[in-house]
């Protein structure tokens, strides 16, 4: 009782922190802000977001050794200092250098490091039959984080201005997450979670026999086909989040696209929750077809999004797609390679995200810079949907063949 307690301790902690570092998604706020009030061009307003995207990645490869090996706590706490004296940092800078390599560098490396830390030490603590449950709550509080970041950030833009609208949110961010980062920590080594379901039930997320090194991994199909698909699902997603409130303005002529964002985000935390269930009981893979299926219909069909109610719908299910990847991507990477070495092998994992959120933010504000409307961006990212769905079909867990010395695993 006192192990399953101090699991769901950790849980709970490691969403508390996600809701702190969630403010990366809330940047097309501070985007709109930027172009409306700094004269910053689209693409320009994309770039801290784009190097904060890329970095968050890069980082989650060492944060992932880092904790694996040191433990969660040390990790997180240092990612909360990085994130929050990143955002106090931008506040002393007009410039688009500036702003973009205090909170794109500075930040985005923060970031990296606390969610690096907060899934994998949650998830250690429970049977693999509820991998997909405690990974959508524990990631559900970085969508989540929106809900409140957004009209917050909104409400002190128009108080306080750009520079005072950092510092604030760097102060409080650096506090929270800090002192929550206290309450993360790895079972002990000998630790066996209690299993969760009947015995001979039959398990639908085909759990590795054995933990794979990150070498091992490498060596595997399924890690590329990991890769791909999850690259190609948070292109489209990121795309949106990096961009809804300009396209609420574009669109619908709106300016209010900060509730749009606040939307997005419920649905995204929700994504992660009830996709984490989902895969839990039919498998990951099947789960991630009608998720890449359904976000291809919604990409393809957002330019015609000319209304309200019709622009919040597709919000919504980007959200809850885009979510939902989100949840389906630890898990399953815990499912192919075992938990053991879960922080470093879901770091080198988690890269595919860094290149989809680098690529589909810059992407959707050239092409809205060059064409005035984001039409294009919108048709990509559905066929990139569309890929993802038709590689989902193909991929299954690794057949693990566990010998001592043995260079290569042989897979399925």
């Amino acid at each position: 009782m006192a192990n399953s307690s101090r699991g769901w301790v950790v849980t709970l902690a490691g969403t508390g922190i996600n809701l702190a570092l969630g403010v990366l998604y809330a940047w097309s706020v501070f985007a709109k802000a930027l172009t409306e009030q700094w004269n910053w061009s689209k693409t320009q307003s994309s770039l801290p977001y784009t190097l904060a995207i890329l970095v968050f990645a890069l980082m989650m490869i060492p944060a992932g050794r880092w904790q694996d090996k040191a433990g969660p706590r040390i990790v997180a706490t240092v990612g909360g200092i990085l994130t929050g004296s990143g955002l106090i940092l931008a506040s002393f800078f007009d410039s688009v250098m500036g702003i973009t390599i205090s909170f794109g560098l500075l930040a985005g490396a923060g970031i990296g490091l606390g969610y690096a830390a907060a899934t994998p030490a949650a998830v250690k603590w429970f049977p693999p039959e509820k991998k997909g449950l405690i990974t959508g709550i524990v990631v559900s509080g970085f969508g989540l984080a929106s809900v409140y970041i957004a009209p917050l950030t909104n409400y002190l833009l128009k108080v306080y201005g750009i520079n005072d609208s950092f510092r604030i949110l760097g102060i409080a961010f650096l506090l929270v997450a800090t002192l929550l980062a206290q309450l993360l920590t790895n079972p002990p080594a000998d630790y066996k979670a209690p299993v969760a379901s009947p015995a001979g039930k039959p398990q639908n997320t085909a759990p590795a026999v054995n933990d794979y090194s990150w070498q091992e991994m490498l060596k595997t199909r399924q890690f590329y086909l990991l890769w791909l698909m999850f690259a190609c699902g948070s292109l489209a997603g990121l795309m949106i989040i990096g961009h809804l409130s300009k396209i609420a303005k574009v669109q619908l002529n709106i300016q209010w696209g900060f509730a749009l964002v606040a939307l997005l985000a419920i649905f995204n935390a929700g994504g992660r929750i009830i996709a984490g269930i989902l895969s839990d009981i039919i498998g990951r893979t099947r789960t991630m077809l009608l998720v890449f299926v359904l976000q291809a219909i919604v990409m393809s069909l957002f330019a015609k999004l000319n209304t309200l109610s019709l622009l919040a719908a597709g919000a919504a299910l980007v959200g809850f797609n885009y979510g939902a990847c989100l949840s389906l991507f630890p898990s399953a990477t815990a499912d192919y390679f075992g938990t053991r070495n879960l922080g470093l092998n879901y770091g080198i994992v988690f890269t595919a995200w860094g290149v989809g959120g680098m690529v589909g933010p810059l992407l959707a504000g050239w092409v809205a810079d060059t064409t005035g409307t984001y039409t294009y961006a919108y048709y990509i990212a559905a066929l990139l949907c569309v890929l993802a769905a038709g590689l989902s079909l193909v991929t299954r867990a690794p057949r693990s063949v566990a010998l001592l010395g043995q260079e290569e695993k042989h897979v399925a």
